[in-house]
């Protein structure tokens, strides 16, 4: 079982406005890519095609570095994974599901991977720069957020999960850490670790970070696309109370916190924001409010800024584009 909480050190302040503006566009001079699978890339990148900047972030398999492709000055994200610690840790095969995965996702409110390259060494992920770092550190420094921001959130995430679970994609690990946000303010969904591509939708995994599993998955039975709707709900209490609902002093508190779903509100939070997370803490994951229902609960309504990623378009950034090489 992994730490319960575990913060990358991101360093979202270190970000350069102007350079970011540089992969914003118009919805009008924006051009999709052809999806690129593992065995079919179409386009050979190589680190040569990047001028690599100041470090981002630091993970337990690598780093990530603002990088600049060099024909277009296109600014993306490199992660940068070490073959020798993928090997170690034996999660190869995790990362493969982890690309096929993002890499055919096109929605504005999940992080989108451009491509991938590889050397003797590493593992090289070209990702969507989002400017604003991680939303985990906005969250700490601000303590808790408003209704306001707090909905507009989770609508945004609502549609992207509603995109994800329509490619029946299920992400398994909402949480503050993986989620960035971009330019305008917008949250993306940011890693996919622990995602699965499940048509059969029945899955017995245990995944994911403690103060966001579960019943089905604490008490060992199978579980569907409704996870993400337990994690939406953690996720929604965590926003407006600062904290998770089930933390404890040890992990068997929390299990049995979570089994209970022993859930408790500081005063100042409101009926309708109480309303949203029970309807969402569900034990039965059947009697858990569907993403649509998210969107529609009045006090979503109410609080959710209007923007244009709210609305569920599938419009995202352009790819960086490598000329051929003849």
């Amino acid at each position: 079982m992994e730490a319960k909480r575990v913060l990358k050190e991101v360093n979202s302040n270190a970000t350069d406005q102007r350079c970011a503006t540089q992969m914003i566009k118009t919805p009008s001079q924006m051009s999709d890519l052809e999806p690129q699978g593992l065995s079919r890339e179409r386009k050979k990148w190589s680190l040569d095609d990047f001028d690599i900047g100041k470090p981002l972030g630091k993970g337990k398999f690598g780093n990530v570095y603002l990088a600049r492709e060099k024909s277009t000055k296109y600014i993306v994200a490199l992660k940068v994974l070490f073959k020798s610690q993928l090997q170690k840790a034996g999660v190869e095969h995790q990362l493969r599901r982890e690309i096929e995965i993002q890499a055919h996702l096109r929605h504005p409110n999940i992080l989108r991977l451009f491509g991938y390259f590889h050397d003797k060494t590493r593992v090289y992920l070209i990702l969507e720069y989002a400017p604003r770092g991680e939303l985990y550190k906005e969250l700490k420094r601000q303590n808790r957020f408003s209704e306001s921001t707090c909905a507009t959130y989770m609508t945004q995430l609502s549609n992207a999960l509603k995109y994800c679970h329509n490619k029946k994609v299920i992400h398994r690990d909402i949480k503050p850490e993986n989620l960035l946000v971009g330019l305008t303010g917008d949250v993306k969904i940011a890693d996919f670790g622990w995602s699965v591509h499940a048509p059969s939708s029945r899955r017995t995994t245990l995944c994911g970070t403690l103060d966001y599993l579960p019943p089905e998955m604490i008490e060992g039975r199978h579980h569907d696309e409704k996870v993400d709707l337990w994690s939406l709900g953690i996720l929604c209490y965590e926003f407006l109370v600062g904290n998770p609902p089930f933390e404890a002093e040890t992990n068997t508190e929390t299990y049995r916190r979570i089994t209970k779903v022993d859930l408790h509100f500081p005063s100042y939070c409101t009926d309708g924001a109480k309303d949203c997370v029970r309807k969402l803490l569900q034990h039965d994951p059947f009697k858990r409010l569907s993403l649509e229902g998210i969107l529609e609960h009045p006090w979503i309504a109410a609080n959710a800024k209007k923007h244009p990623s709210t609305s569920g378009s599938s419009s995202t950034p352009p790819a960086p584009s490598k000329p051929d090489k003849s």
